[in-house]
Order: structure tokens, then sequence, then C-alpha cells
């Protein structure tokens, strides 16, 4: 089993034993992420990057990570794979002799 596989049935079986699932819509699921990003994004507010407070990062980040594999595990999605297509499709809006020390979109570059 893969260490994706493993965390993905340790996050769902938490939430089975607590009978949490009768929430887990992807709905809410995404409301939820949506939530915990913009925790993410109030532990750099009003700070420089170096400022942040690292443990309150990993925080933030495990709720986001946890909520996006939950939708992934409703929709029955293949997490691996639809990164790696994301990857494929991002590589090509983004080739690297354009893009290379760019941060423009894909459109002007």
């Amino acid at each position: 089993m893969s260490d994706l596989e493993e965390l993905r049935k340790s996050i769902v079986r938490f939430t089975q034993d607590r009978d949490w699932d009768q929430f887990h819509n992807g709905k809410d699921l995404a409301l939820a992420l949506s939530i915990e990003a913009a925790e993410l994004n109030e532990a750099f507010l009003w700070k420089n990057a170096s400022e942040v407070n690292v443990e309150k990062v990993k925080e933030e980040l495990a709720d986001i990570f946890n909520y996006a594999i939950l939708i992934a595990d409703k929709y029955d999605l293949n997490i691996k794979q639809i990164v790696m297509d994301k990857l494929r499709r991002n590589a090509e809006k983004y080739p690297v002799e354009k893009a290379y020390g760019s941060a423009k979109k894909y459109n002007e570059l």
C-alpha cells in the first residue's frame, strides 16, 4: 500500500469512527477546505514570510490536506492520477523554455 493510500484510509477511518460522513458532502468539504486555506493565509497576514509560525503553517496545511483527500475520496478520484494529469497540462501551458524564471501567466509568455 502506498503512503498516500495509507493516509487516505487513515483519514476516512477517522471520520467514519466519529460518524462524520453524514456532514461530509462535496460542497461542505470544499467550503471547509477553503476556510482552512484562509486560516493558512491568516498565519502570514501582516508578517514577512520569514516571521511565520511554522507550527501554525503545519497545522493548517494538515487540515487542508485532510479536506482535499476527503473530497478526492468522496468522488472516488485517484489523487496521484489527477495531480499528474494537472502537471502534464501545466507543462504544456508553461514550457520550460518560455516559463523559466518568469511569474507570467501562460497567456502572457
